[in-house]
């Protein structure tokens, strides 16, 4: 008899995997420290119409790949109907075969919607649309539906400093068993490659935190003031979205210079945006260590490559792609400073780039210092490298040159209430992992000791490195 695609033991070549996945990693709940959900859309439990609207918008993924189909933008990003889009999408997803998505796509069809044994293609669109839709006005569908069948615990955002957090008092009022907690990402705070952004943000800290700012001391002033605001509000971590690392060699007199340049709105050269840069990544490194925060680096996106895409439809489209810079030297020398001054929090590293895997793996080894169990993480594969060989490789890297042990597991990273199976991906591959080691007899065929250790880097781990 053939099997559904997506069965049972998808993913899971052995009895050893088998039973690693099932009886140790697919009950355990979700803790999904990193992702970019809409808190307003959690605390206003909000109900979608159709598989569009909570599958395909803000997809960038899926934009891709139909673009490299010949899909025209209007069913893309542009004004086409709900149906017309996902009807592109449909005729798209046989064509993504060997690419991830074909994987996510039926995994996410079968949890939560239970669709499973149909392929979607032109001909199943219609049955898979109207099946979706008459679930999705149920109770169990809507968002905070979702993440209950989902098994989801713990859910962090991803919030700019000056972002009110009424979503997330809103969310906290209703009482709800699933814990949603900001993180603060102050990215905006670093880019001053746009002076007149930049202005403009220093303006709107300045109203958050009730004080005009004029000096850069009181522009990290009011930085401490928010983070003690986020810090009400359950926050723990933080995130910071980077090229590469900067490390320069500056004054504060210098800093203090530059900031009051850019009050004036005035263009700094490429030497001082970087020591701007290196000096306020130092503060928030002292920020984080001072709050007892988990920072955590994503490293390595070229974004934006399209000037006329980002004219026309502007950042976050699916334009962007993997950098090649410099990572090693500057981010030793950054970790080392905060690491000689004994101020360096726990700290997790997503890598972009699979060139520097091995990079990663070993350098959080030099600043492991014997006072939280994996204090530097070398983070889950991301963005374009979360699929099976990308999760492979960072996998064995981290094993061969660090403890898979003290791994803190897989985040969604995503936009969409859908993107759950991510975990239940993740599971699979490190139990397919671990059970093919076990059958070769490369580790103990020990059920007991590799499932304890599956359920330490599926769930346990995270719980206690953010102490949730």
């Amino acid at each position: 008899m053939k099997k559904e695609f997506i069965h049972e033991d998808f993913l899971l070549e052995n009895k050893s995997a088998v039973t690693l996945y099932h009886s140790y990693a697919e009950k355990l709940p979700i803790i999904d420290y990193h992702c970019h959900l809409s808190p307003k859309e959690i605390a206003e439990n909000k109900q979608f119409e159709n598989i569009t609207q909570v599958w395909l918008n803000g997809d960038h993924y899926k934009w891709r790949a139909m673009r490299t189909c010949g899909v025209d933008e209007r069913y893309i990003t542009g004004n086409a109907s709900d149906w017309e889009k996902f009807e592109q999408w449909a005729a798209t997803v046989p064509k993504t075969l060997r690419n991830p998505l074909y994987h996510w796509t039926h995994l996410e069809l079968k949890k939560p919607f239970g669709i499973s044994g149909t392929l979607l293609n032109s001909s199943t669109a219609k049955t898979i649309w109207d099946e979706c839709r008459r679930k999705l006005a149920t109770p169990e569908f809507t968002t905070q539906g979702i993440m209950k069948q989902m098994n989801v615990e713990v859910v962090c955002t991803t919030d700019d400093p000056v972002d009110s957090l009424e979503y997330h008092t809103q969310y906290a009022a209703q009482g709800n068993a699933i814990r949603v907690l900001p993180a603060l990402r102050p990215d905006k705070a670093m880019a001053v490659d746009d002076p007149v952004a930049f202005a403009k943000y220093v303006g709107q800290l300045g109203k958050a935190v009730k004080k005009e700012i004029t000096s850069f001391n009181g522009f990290l002033d009011a930085l401490r003031l928010r983070y003690d605001y986020f810090g009400k509000h359950g926050c723990r971590l933080t995130d910071h979205a980077l090229e590469t690392f900067h490390a320069d060699e500056y004054k504060e007199s210098e800093i203090r210079l530059l900031f009051k340049k850019l009050l004036r709105k005035r263009r700094l050269a490429p030497a001082e945006i970087s020591k701007f840069r290196s000096a306020m990544l130092y503060e928030f490194g002292i920020m984080n260590w001072e709050k007892g925060w988990v920072q955590q680096f994503h490293v390595g996106a070229l974004r934006n490559n399209s000037t006329r895409m980002m004219r026309t439809l502007g950042p976050d489209t699916g334009f962007d792609s993997i950098g090649d810079l410099e990572v090693a030297k500057p981010m030793a020398k950054y970790l080392d400073r905060l690491d000689s001054e004994n101020k360096l929090t726990k700290t997790i590293f997503y890598d972009l780039n699979s060139r520097d895997n091995e990079l990663y793996a070993t350098m959080i080894g030099n600043f492991q210092d014997g006072s939280v169990p994996g204090k530097l993480q070398f983070g889950a594969a991301w963005w374009f490298l979360d699929q099976k060989d990308g999760m492979t490789r960072q996998m064995e890297a981290l094993s061969n040159m660090g403890l898979l042990s003290q791994f803190v597991g897989m985040i969604t990273d995503s936009r969409s209430f859908l993107s759950y199976p991510r975990h239940e991906y993740f599971r699979r591959l490190l139990c397919n992992i671990l059970g093919t080691e076990m059958e070769k007899g490369l580790i103990p065929s020990d059920m007991e000791l590799v499932g304890s250790m599956v359920r330490d880097i599926c769930y346990f781990n995270a719980k206690r490195f953010f102490n949730f």
